[in-house]
């Protein structure tokens, strides 16, 4: 299987049935990842409504204390997730208090333009990746094209593992602030998904950028020799 990073080792837990996710599986199957050895989970699902949200969150609270990186799509409403939030998410009760192991995707296409179906958000979104026409894996074995925020969020988990294949020593918050402050910034306006309006990038998400690995591999060699020297 090619990947993003290919000095990793891949669980692969099915949390979704056919249908909507059911948040007590999306809880066990967090916690699962976590007593197995995850470092980083990536979760290609989402909905709008989450009736049982409390034990989704012990769940995220769980993994942020064990230091372990959760990875999510944004969702392909062309919705601001500000205003109408996709769970899983990683806010609380208290709406200040956001777990520090969480990065929330968005989808670009090959132009660099927001997918025109991608969620957004400028507070709940932290980057965008590339999620149009991804050459994937598919059940049956074989390689597909495919659309989504569920193809953009394995684009970050796999820099992720690619930064800790070579950073060990790095904890959840460090990798996860390599990846959002590495983005390339984009500089011109772009489609605001689901309108013809143009909007400036640093409306979509807070980073106002595009995940690039060889710029965070970059910025994660000076992070573990900054750690390294302080130890």
């Amino acid at each position: 299987m090619n990947g993003v990073a290919d000095n990793v080792q891949l669980m692969i837990l099915r949390v979704v049935p056919d249908g909507d996710e059911r948040d007590k599986d999306v809880a066990n199957a967090i916690r699962y990842a976590v007593d197995n050895g995850a470092k980083v989970i990536n979760m290609s699902f989402g909905k709008d409504y989450s009736p049982n949200k409390n034990i989704v969150d012990e769940a995220i609270r769980y993994a942020e204390v064990k230091d372990v990186l959760l990875i999510h799509g944004a969702g392909n409403d062309a919705s601001n997730v500000d205003s109408k939030p996709n769970y899983p998410s990683p806010y609380g009760t208290d709406k200040n208090n956001k777990a520090s192991n969480w990065i929330e995707v968005g989808a670009i296409s090959s132009s660099g333009d927001a997918a025109r179906f991608s969620n957004y958000g400028k507070e709940r979104v932290d980057v965008f990746a590339p999620g149009v026409q991804i050459y994937a894996t598919t059940p049956d074995a074989s390689y597909d094209f495919h659309d989504g925020t569920s193809m953009a969020s394995p684009v970050v988990a796999g820099i992720a593992a690619m930064i800790w294949s070579y950073f060990p020593e790095l904890n959840a918050r460090q990798v996860k602030l390599i990846i959002t402050s590495s983005v390339i910034k984009v500089p011109f306006k772009t489609q605001l998904p689901g309108s013809r309006k143009k909007v400036k990038f640093t409306s979509l998400c807070n980073s106002g950028g595009i995940v690039n690995a060889y710029r965070a591999i970059s910025v994660a060699k000076l992070v573990s020799g900054q750690s390294k020297r302080a130890d």
